[in-house]
């Protein structure tokens, strides 16, 4: 489930609570122990991430990190901690895109038998 894709509930918790919040919120509500949350940060800096990845931790999810070379700040949040080795803002979002394609590469042959 993309945490993204809810425009309207997105911007009712940015306008009512803080924007920060907007994947933590969700992640609240919807997330179960077990569930995985793919956190995607190039620095592993963004506010809204670390809150994501704090809410899952509380509900005893499971968290994976994309991110920049070392983590920052959302590496001891992360049970798997995925850090390409740069820290240029466009060549990290180059190296995500193979990681993340094949991360559902290897979820469609376990799950679809693909």
């Amino acid at each position: 489930m993309s945490l993204v894709s809810h425009s309207a509930l997105i911007t009712a918790i940015a306008n009512d609570l803080d924007g920060g919040l907007i994947f933590a919120q969700q992640i609240w509500a919807l997330g179960k122990a077990g569930d995985v949350l793919l956190a995607i940060s190039t620095s592993g800096n963004s506010r809204n991430v670390l809150l994501a990845a704090k809410a899952a931790r509380a509900k005893n999810m499971v968290v994976i990190g994309l991110t920049g070379a070392g983590g920052g700040q959302l590496a001891p949040l992360c049970d798997v901690l995925i850090d390409v080795p740069s820290d240029n803002v466009a060549r990290i979002q180059e190296l995500h895109l193979p990681i993340y394609h094949q991360i559902c590469v290897r979820l469609e042959a376990h799950y679809f038998k693909a």
